[in-house]
C-alpha cells in the first residue's frame, strides 16, 4: 500500500512542507517549531514567531 504524501503551507516560514504539526486548523513545518522552541524571550525573531502564532486565534475564534 503507498502512502500519499500531503504537503502544507507553514504559517510561520509560509514555505509548503510535509512534515510538521496541526494546530487548530494551521501547520507549522518541523524547522519552524524546532526554532520556535529554542529562540529565547529575548531574540529579536520572538515577537515575529508570537504574533504569527496569534493568526491561529485570530482567524478561527
Amino acid at each position: 500500500m503507498q502512502q500519499e504524501t500531503r504537503l502544507h503551507q507553514c504559517i510561520i516560514c509560509g514555505n509548503v512542507k510535509e512534515n510538521g504539526i496541526h494546530i487548530v486548523t494551521e501547520f507549522i513545518c518541523d524547522g519552524c517549531e524546532s526554532e520556535m522552541v529554542q529562540t529565547d524571550v529575548k531574540d529579536a525573531k520572538y515577537p515575529f514567531f508570537v504574533h504569527q502564532l496569534k493568526q491561529i486565534w485570530v482567524d478561527h475564534y
